[in-house]
Order: structure tokens, then sequence, then C-alpha cells
């Protein structure tokens, strides 16, 4: 059963959630009060079930750009209750809920396109054939998990060390983790998604092999921003443990990683375009 008018509002329903999470968020930091947390966190708890039910209900496919951005955020959005819960005095809400709320609209954008309708029961995209394409859909998302907390650590740090040369009053800022801290979540990050990029990616080169059509698929955009998130990643991997990097350039190149994601994230992907016959 199509269900593409339900679609519209529950992504309305879970995005309506987190930015209304954010705004309290935000008015912590300007009016500090207990308030504030605990309508935020109520907030973004209710996205996040409406989020899940979605997901439960639609199921959608990794190898679907909307389906990816979704689930992408859905990881993000228990990222941020996680660190919204642990990390109480930090400002971690306005850092990670703006990447879900972005993650949700691109896909809101892609499903309201008319590209998208998912049905309820079990996905087609399970059967079969395709077993192996989830299987590199699955394992570029759990990569693309790291390149998203990398790039939340990146920005933070980029912002710490800018009050730090400018010698801020920490009492007049919006307070973070230390430096050292968000430097080694950076280096986690980036030793989760570079092994998973490098799977999903020998996984996709074989299934690229027994298609048709494999010129239009290898320059396809969805290939070329995959293949060219590995190449920036391995450069991270290089810069950070075979050569003396500063930090900051490290955490620009997260940054630039994580645009590379998003253009591969939104891309159609040459098995759903293009598939063998």
């Amino acid at each position: 059963m199509t269900v593409t008018p339900l679609q519209g509002v529950t992504h309305v329903c879970f995005g309506l959630s987190y930015l209304v999470a954010f705004l309290l968020e935000c008015g912590r930091l300007a009016w500090p009060g207990g308030a504030w947390r605990w309508l935020g966190l109520g907030f973004g708890t209710v996205g996040l079930l409406t989020h899940t039910l979605y997901i439960v209900f639609h199921q959608p496919t990794p190898a679907a750009p909307y389906g990816s951005l979704l689930m992408l955020a859905w990881v993000l959005a228990l990222f941020y209750l996680y660190g919204t819960v642990h990390h109480a005095r930090q400002a971690w809400a306005v850092f990670v809920l703006p990447v879900v709320i972005l993650l949700v609209g691109l896909s809101f954008a892609l499903v309201s396109s008319g590209g998208v309708s998912p049905e309820f029961g079990v996905p087609a995209w399970v059967s079969g054939e395709r077993l192996w394409g989830v299987i590199h859909g699955t394992l570029l998302l759990l990569g693309a998990v790291g390149v998203s907390v990398g790039f939340l650590a990146s920005v933070m740090y980029l912002v710490q060390a800018r009050r730090l040369r400018k010698k801020l009053n920490p009492g007049r800022v919006i307070p973070l983790l230390s430096l050292e801290r968000l430097e080694t979540m950076n280096r986690r990050a980036l030793f989760l998604a570079f092994p998973l990029l490098s799977a999903g990616l020998l996984v996709g080169s074989v299934l690229l092999r027994h298609n048709h059509d494999i010129g239009g698929n290898w320059l396809s955009l969805k290939v070329l921003s995959t293949g060219g998130l590995w190449v920036v990643f391995l450069v991270l991997v290089y810069l950070r443990y075979g050569s003396r990097v500063p930090p900051r350039r490290l955490a620009w190149l997260s940054v630039a990683a994580f645009v590379l994601l998003l253009l591969a994230l939104i891309s159609a992907h040459p098995f759903a375009t293009g598939g063998a016959s």
C-alpha cells in the first residue's frame, strides 16, 4: 500500500520536533535554567520516537538517497540524545541537531520530489540479487556515521581553538569539551569510518563489474563523490598517523570530507538507475 501523504506528515513531525528541541537548547544558553533543558530533551525524544516509527514501518533502503539520509539522521539523533544527557554542561545539541535537521530536510526534499514511494511490508531490496547491494549500502552508511561524528568533533574543535587563541572569557561563550577530548573523538571517528568506507567501496566495485553499463556507472556522481570521500579519508589517515600535521588542518579536512559525504548521499545510486539486466 502506497503511503506517500503519510511520508510528508511524518517527516514534518519529527523534523519540527528536532527543530523545536534545537531552539529550546539555544534558549537554555541565552537564559540558563533547568526547564529549557528538560523541554528540549522532551521534544528531542519525541522526534526520535517518531523518526524510529517511520523507519520501522516504511523500511527505507540504504541504497536510496532518501533512505541513507534518513537513517544517518536517526543514528545522529541517538548521538545527540546520548551526548546531551552524558555531557549535560556542554552545548552538545547546538552542534548535533542542526546536522540532524539538515539530513531530515534533504530526505524530505527527495521524497517530496515524487521519486520515492516506499510501501509497508518486506521491502524488495532485501531479496535475492540485491542483498549485496544492501550490504554495500549498510557499510557506507556506517562509515558515514564515522564521517559525521568526525565532522561534528572538528567543528567543535575549530570553535574551541579559536576561543583559546582569542582568550575569550569561558563564562561568556558556549561551553564545549576540551581540545584533547575533541581530538580524541575525531581520531576514533576516523578509525571507525575508514575501514567501513573501504569495505563498502570494495563491495560496490565488485557489484559494478557485473553491471552492463560499467562506464556510465563508474562516472556517476555517486561513485565519484564516494571515491573522492575515500581519498580524503586516506589522506587524513596518512596525515594523522604518518606525519606531524596541526590538528586544526586535520579538522578542516574532516569538514571537507563531510561535504563530500552529503554530495554522495544525495546522488542517485547506479544500482537503482542502471542495474544489470
